[in-house]
């Protein structure tokens, strides 16, 4: 939101825009005391915790999941829009499709990591039967 002028800005300029310095301070944790403070061995578990959850995030299962969670949401939403009808006023009725297409991309998520998780626990299985024979 606009700012009201102030009485100065008012009588010099009569509204018109002045130039405003902002001045950003990054905070950052001290090194001593204070609660705030971490030791390098936490920093660097956290570094490598975010380095961890990027490589999970460019992982090939995630972009799949992805895909399979779009395709499903929008397959929904397709499905809702030629089926819905006149009912109901249209911010309702695209309320509900938008739940809908929620609910059908959280299904296919599931079942699809269930599906992975199922190979998974075969191919487990084999390996441990493979190696006693």
């Amino acid at each position: 939101m606009a700012r009201k002028p102030t009485s100065k800005a008012a009588k010099t300029g009569g509204g018109a825009k002045q130039a405003r310095k902002v001045t950003v301070v990054a905070r950052r944790p001290s090194s001593s005391g204070g609660g705030g403070s971490r030791s390098s061995s936490s920093s660097t578990a956290q570094d490598s915790m975010g380095d961890a959850f990027i490589k999970l995030l460019q992982s090939p299962l995630v972009a799949e999941l992805v895909a399979v969670a779009a395709t499903a949401a929008l397959a929904s939403l397709a499905e809702h829009g030629f089926t819905s009808g006149r009912e109901g006023s249209r911010g309702s009725r695209a309320g509900k499709a938008v739940k809908e297409a929620g609910k059908a991309a959280a299904a296919a998520v599931g079942r699809r990591l269930s599906n992975e998780i199922e190979e998974i626990r075969n191919a487990a299985k084999e390996s441990k039967g493979g190696a006693r024979a």
